[in-house]
């Protein structure tokens, strides 16, 4: 008998019944209420089972709109199971949220290893250049609920998990390579601090309040996280935009046994880019789902963003000249002191099918490793690798979860683990022990281990420390809190390191308690006094003695690499442009300028006061989006194509002259055509390298122009 069919020959797993064909004739009806019921067409064979709507246990279901009455106006009777199925799954179709990194969007795409590197880690996947896998990745945000915005100030999640032929590697990091704390027993401490505050229920996805400036005060290490997310990495212009980072230093491991330590990190191919706070505000307004749109839309329009995987390898030896902790996750290693070496390309190029089932199903564990990659003592790791596998029971309900397809491997997997709840896999034979001699028997006696090819974890745990001790303690040069900090600081722009002290003093300015606020400012003198006077004169508050450092800070090296801005990559590939017009625009003036930002591989969005069909010169013209709908802080760059008349018109609409407004305060190249002068000076963009003739608009490209910012807003 054949495993995949019972004895009546009828087909017995799940991937045999899909939800529905979608393409079910149907007969429409009126009920005694005036109810629509749309049922099967007469037309339907009998044996078409995916026509036919039924309960979860392939009954029929012969009326969908009305419950089961004791008369036409009786009560509802509890022998209705359509109903109270239909009841109860829905009572229970949410699962609790995710603890942090609640607010997610996720796709599915490829691995291509690009490099071999079989003498650095017997990784299957890195043993053969052109080597693919399939992967599955979730972006987040930290700190808000599921509902909560996409552009909030936060560090965001970047979650890969990788199918490989030896198992799944989830390698769960972030878009920020270092974190608020070393040790993971206080990170329940750390998410509480920053969660909405406990007495009230608010602040929803924001850190501008009052307990968690009060536990990053007294917590300094923190402080060199704290730089990063004051900075414009915690506020992203796209998902398809930001690096991600493994965070922890991990390890490979070869075929000999041997070790190094590897530091992951994913580069955007499209390069960096950030949007700056007040547009991140307006975002919120205009599309909550900003970022999940955009990576949506970019993947289903072909346009596939992708991510450079590189490392940094190093052993012991380097390791140990550091003169910071390479175990400390608030540490980085600058990419000037140890390249980073690409070795593989992932490209997202498929939208999930089911929003729930995938994204937010999938469980992610950093304790999925495969033979090749380890672990290594990161104190904050150590504690990872117990909560991850603990919080999908809480949120999944079963010990099971690993059956959900978004979580199965690809490769076999098989085991003597059995039953528990939502088991859906039935096990044959008698084989759930080992060791058993079932074998001898005839019987299936079941996998065994396998010494040879299973994972087996590094040995060597003397790297500077003695097994032999058990202590609670940090190692001494964890105390070094204000260097790194220090470094990143002053490895930013001018006007980077400006939205740094802004984001502070907003941030800082939300607080109510003044000792909190004090208490902040006298560490950031730790990191650099201009910042710290700088925060202090916009919070009006006196500068306050430097807080004593527990290790004192050691300037190094500027790093070009923590730079946004200094690393900006000026292209129109991935980017959007709206294009304002009205009526009696010059229509082939409108073609050729969206021909050309196509051509670089940009995407044209057109606005108008009304998206209908609009008389233009050459025809008529339909608008992607409504001007009221659509405001500049959703692209970009922005041109326009108007007649003098209709933007004399539209000089005297708000949402036009503010879609001016803001791409200028926002820094963005703004082309215009003679006819809209009227309206760019209604809107007091005054003329720069940025603002230019709509004929110069491909010359001058999408890019941010720093150098107007000084003159549109006031920064600390």
């Amino acid at each position: 008998m054949s495993k995949s069919k019972n004895s009546s020959g009828q087909k017995n797993s799940l991937r045999d019944h899909p939800p529905g064909s979608g393409q079910v004739p149907t007969e429409a009806v009126l009920g005694a209420g005036g109810e629509l019921h749309q049922n099967v067409s007469a037309k339907i064979a009998d044996d078409d089972g995916a026509a036919f709507l039924t309960d979860n246990f392939g009954h029929r279901i012969s009326d969908n709109q009305n419950s089961l009455k004791a008369g036409e106006r009786g009560p509802t009777l509890l022998e209705d199971f359509v109903l109270r199925e239909k009841i109860f799954h829905f009572d229970h179709e949410r699962i609790p949220e995710r603890i942090v990194h609640a607010r997610g969007s996720g796709a599915h795409g490829v691995f291509e290893c690009t490099k071999a590197i079989p003498g650095l880690t017997k990784a299957s996947i890195f043993q053969k250049a052109g080597g693919t896998c399939p992967v599955f990745v979730r972006f987040s945000t930290v700190a808000g609920g599921a509902g909560s915005i996409d552009t909030p100030r936060d560090v965001r999640g970047f979650a890969v998990k990788l199918y490989t032929d030896t198992g799944n590697w989830d390698l769960v990091g972030n878009n920020i390579p270092v974190f608020f704390i070393q040790d993971a027993i206080k990170f329940p401490d750390l998410v509480h601090s920053v969660k909405m505050e406990a007495d009230r229920g608010y602040p929803q996805a924001a850190s501008a309040h009052d307990t968690f400036w009060d536990f990053i005060g007294l917590m300094p290490e923190s402080m060199h996280t704290i730089m990063w997310a004051m900075s414009d990495r915690a506020i992203p212009r796209s998902l398809r935009m930001m690096e991600g980072f493994g965070v922890h230093t991990f390890r490979f491991v070869n075929e000999k046994g041997e070790g190094k330590f590897v530091k992951f990190h994913w580069k955007p191919v499209l390069g960096i880019q950030s949007t700056i706070w007040d547009e991140a505000v307006k975002i919120a307004g205009a599309d909550p789902d900003f970022h999940r749109r955009d990576l949506f839309e970019a993947i289903d329009a072909g346009d596939f963003p992708a991510w450079d995987l590189g490392v940094q390898l190093f052993d012991e030896a380097f390791a140990a000249k550091q003169p910071y902790d390479v175990l400390d996750a608030t540490k980085l290693i600058p990419e000037e002191d140890l390249p980073v070496e690409i070795i593989g390309r992932m490209t997202l190029n498929r939208n999930v099918d089911n929003f729930f089932a995938e994204t937010e199903q999938a469980a992610f564990l950093p304790t999925n490793i495969i033979p090749g990659i380890d672990f290594t003592n990161d104190p904050l790791l150590q504690g990872r690798l117990f909560s991850y596998l603990d919080t999908q029971k809480s949120r999944l309900g079963t010990t099971n979860f690993h059956q959900i397809p978004i979580n199965a491997p690809k490769c076999p997997f098989h085991n003597f683990q059995r039953d528990g709840m939502m088991q859906t896999l039935v096990p044959t034979g008698r084989a759930n022990y080992e060791p058993n001699s079932l074998v001898e028997a005839g019987e299936d006696g079941g996998p065994r281990a396998s010494p040879e090819t299973g994972f087996t974890t590094f040995t060597a745990n003397d790297e500077r420390n003695d097994p032999g001790q058990k202590l609670r303690i940090r190692a001494e040069l964890f105390a070094d809190h204000y260097s790194q900090p220090r470094l990143f600081y002053r490895s930013q722009t001018d006007n980077e390191q400006a939205h740094i002290a802004s984001a502070l003093v907003f941030e800082l300015s939300k607080v109510t308690l003044d000792h909190v606020r004090a208490r902040v400012v006298s560490r950031l003198r730790n990191i650099d006094e201009g910042l710290a006077k700088r925060v202090a004169e916009g919070l009006a508050i006196d500068l306050p003695e430097k807080a004593k450092a527990a290790r004192a800070p050691i300037d190094m090296a500027p790093s070009d690499a923590l730079s946004i801005q200094k690393r900006a990559k000026d292209m129109l590939k991935g980017r959007k442009v709206g294009i304002l017009f009205a009526d009696g625009s010059d229509k082939a003036a409108i073609d050729a300028l969206k021909a050309a930002i196509e051509k670089a591989g940009g995407t044209a969005f057109l606005v108008a006061p009304k998206v209908g069909g609009i008389k233009v010169k050459g025809g008529t013209l339909k608008a992607d989006g409504q001007l009221a709908g659509s405001p500049s802080v959703l692209f970009d760059a922005v041109a326009s194509i108007l007649m003098p008349d209709a933007a004399a018109k539209l000089a005297k609409d708000g949402a036009a002259v503010q879609w001016f407004m803001d791409a200028y305060g926002h820094c963005k190249t703004i082309g215009h055509c003679s006819g809209s002068q009227i309206l760019i000076d209604k809107a007091n963009v005054q003329p720069d390298e940025g603002v230019v003739p709509v004929e110069d608009f491909m010359k001058t490209g999408v890019k941010r122009h720093w150098a107007r910012e000084p003159h549109v807003r006031d920064l600390a």
